[in-house]
């Protein structure tokens, strides 16, 4: 094994480490990647930035900002608006509907963007029917994952997949080449996931009274100076006995008292630490006699149980806008690349829209923070990372103004205005049907039929670019431009030969299922911890180093690698969407563990017998 090789694997272990503990975003380990591939002399920079000018990159790019003209023109809202009808079917007819729907639309549209959609009507069901949605978020966030697996244009995996294998010396996959085979996968998930709603959680937060209960809020109040509660004892105050509110500290002239008795009177500018609900906070947000404080909890005042499936820290602002009476509480979700991440309640006003108040972080657990906890220093903090939900109070006359904040969904269940014209609407939902037919037919390929198809939106004023700036996941194009030097890398180095060798040694003769079914597994294992496009790059020039010293057909090969770095099932941080229904679902690992990894085993034998019949 020459030094080369041996720097190789340490650049690809220490990504997978990164990506596996979510030590950086996944951006910036693109770049990582690319600077210390040039600087190791493992790629001329030439190759290290080929990345960002390759047809895959371009081509999900321009298919992220189709799926942005889409959402904001009301298409894929339009193409999903009849759903609520289904509300009064039951569960087990309901779900099939909802996946099978999600998984058409993800085959052409990018399946963040229509998971999402689904997200906030899921929501509003649960929300206006008491529908559970812990039994249907988890069913279409891997319905759109195989959905996407059906098309070229459904998945970047697939366009990487296809580009890496003809760069190689591969046929190039034609548009539905492999339809087929995707929609037998879905035909079995579809009916596996039915079965399985049975070991999903019902779930009880159904409203955001609900879901942010009362443990998960601290908000600290001071009595201001005409306050009615000056003199009054704590028992006589509507503070005592009321199961909404728990005191938990009082600070008067520096000095803090924990858990303060009954007895206690209270006087001006004494700080109160609370414990309260939704309906409890907003009612200390009107009084006159409580000032919420500019700072809220911080981590030396309240320390957390270590088994608590969240945790929260609470603020408001004490100047109280006008029109107070008209503010209300939003839900917030954190996208990758969302500018407030890595921020917490201390700093995110800073941050924030004017008028936007921001009151508290529910978390998700991730491998890294599953034990989290708040600890007796004022610099750990609770920041926001990607798959979090803030919890903001804001103007409802201006609830309008958080659509322009990047990579945020609104989850609240407000019920959404549109303003698109019908003819915003079908001429959108034209353009994707006419690059969809260009690119199927074969007259143009996927990124030149995308380009064509976004210059008519912008010269029809059907498409705004400051939207897309905003809009766009540029996280998953740097991640793929960064991503694609380490593919050449491995081919420059000879890396991916000496696995493969290393792999015909093990495979030699050894029947086409066994062969075929190692790599799909061994793909698919990756897939689960580390990003679906990482994988495909690091899999499929190994996949057809080994199909060619077996002198086998490629496209068995490449077609493994791609369903097998698609199908991120059995862990929560596989793929975006599983990692946005995580906590908003109430789901635990084992929900992703147990129901995703038994679907991963049968499509694993699934596709062996399916693929293995083309050799």
């Amino acid at each position: 094994m020459s030094w080369e090789i041996i720097l190789m694997f340490i650049i690809l272990l220490s990504t997978v480490v990164c990506f596996i503990f979510e030590i950086f975003p996944v951006d910036k380990v693109a770049f990582l990647i690319v600077v210390s591939l040039i600087l190791l002399g493992l790629v001329s920079p030439e190759e290290g930035i080929s990345g960002f000018s390759n047809n895959a990159t371009i081509t999900v790019l321009a298919l992220m900002i189709l799926a942005v003209a889409m959402e904001e023109n009301g298409v894929i809202h339009w193409l999903t608006s009849g759903m609520g009808k289904i509300k009064a079917l039951p569960l087990l007819v309901m779900a099939p509907i909802f996946m099978f729907v999600t998984a058409s639309i993800s085959a052409f549209i990018s399946t963040t963007a229509v998971v999402i959609v689904f997200i906030k009507m899921i929501n509003q069901l649960s929300e206006k029917y008491n529908i559970p949605q812990s039994k249907l978020l988890l069913p279409i966030s891997f319905a759109g994952i195989l959905g996407g697996s059906c098309t070229l244009m459904g998945t970047s995996t697939n366009l990487i997949v296809n580009s890496v294998s003809t760069n190689l010396g591969a046929e190039k996959l034609g548009f539905f080449e492999f339809s087929i085979l995707g929609l037998i996968f879905l035909g079995i998930s579809i009916v596996y996931l039915t079965i399985a709603l049975h070991w999903l959680p019902w779930g009880t937060d159904k409203t955001l009274n609900q879901d942010y209960k009362i443990e998960n809020y601290i908000t600290k109040v001071r009595v201001s100076e005409d306050s009615d509660l000056i003199g009054k004892k704590i028992e006589d105050s509507f503070l005592y006995n009321n199961p909404e509110v728990s005191i938990l500290k009082l600070t008067r002239s520096g000095h803090t008292h924990n858990s303060p008795g009954k007895y206690i009177a209270l006087k001006v500018d004494d700080e109160l630490l609370l414990m309260c609900n939704l309906e409890a906070l907003a009612r200390i947000n009107k009084s006159e006699s409580l000032t919420i404080q500019d700072s809220g909890a911080t981590s030396d005042e309240i320390e957390n149980d270590e088994n608590s499936d969240t945790e929260n820290e609470n603020k408001a602002d004490n100047d109280k806008p006008q029109g107070f009476d008209q503010r209300v509480f939003v839900e917030l979700l954190m996208l990758p690349g969302a500018s407030l991440l890595g921020k917490t309640l201390g700093n995110l006003r800073g941050f924030m829209l004017q008028d936007v108040i921001p009151i508290a972080i529910k978390k998700r657990k991730t491998l890294v923070n599953n034990h989290e906890r708040m600890v007796r220093s004022s610099k750990n903090r609770l920041k926001l990372k990607a798959g979090d939900r803030l919890l903001v109070e804001i103007s409802k006359e201006k609830l309008y103004a958080l659509d322009s904040m990047e990579n945020v969904v609104v989850l609240q269940e407000f019920n959404e205005l549109n303003h698109n014209s019908k003819l915003k609407r079908y001429f959108s939902l034209f353009i994707l049907l006419l690059v969809i037919a260009l690119a199927a037919s074969g007259l143009l390929s996927i990124m030149v039929s995308a380009l064509t198809g976004i210059c008519l939106l912008l010269v029809t004023k059907n498409l705004d670019l400051n939207t897309v700036y905003k809009k766009v996941n540029w996280q998953i194009f740097f991640l793929l431009a960064g991503m694609i030097p380490l593919g050449v890398a491995m081919h420059n180095t000879g890396a991916d030969v000496w696995i493969s060798e290393k792999l015909l040694g093990f495979l030699n003769g050894q029947p086409h299922y066994v062969i075929i079914g190692t790599l799909f597994l061994v793909t698919m294992l990756m897939s689960g911890v580390v990003s679906n496009n990482a994988t495909a790059i690091i899999m499929t020039p190994i996949a057809i180093s080994v199909a060619q010293g077996m002198g086998l057909d490629f496209k068995p090969f490449i077609l493994a690698i791609m369903f097998a770095s698609n199908f991120s099932f059995f862990t929560p941080v596989g793929y975006q969407t599983n990692t946005l229904v995580y906590a908003i679902g109430n789901y635990r690992f084992k929900h992703f563990l147990w129901i995703g990894g038994f679907l991963s085993l049968i499509l694993w034998l699934t596709a062996t017998f399916l693929l293995t019949r083309m050799l």
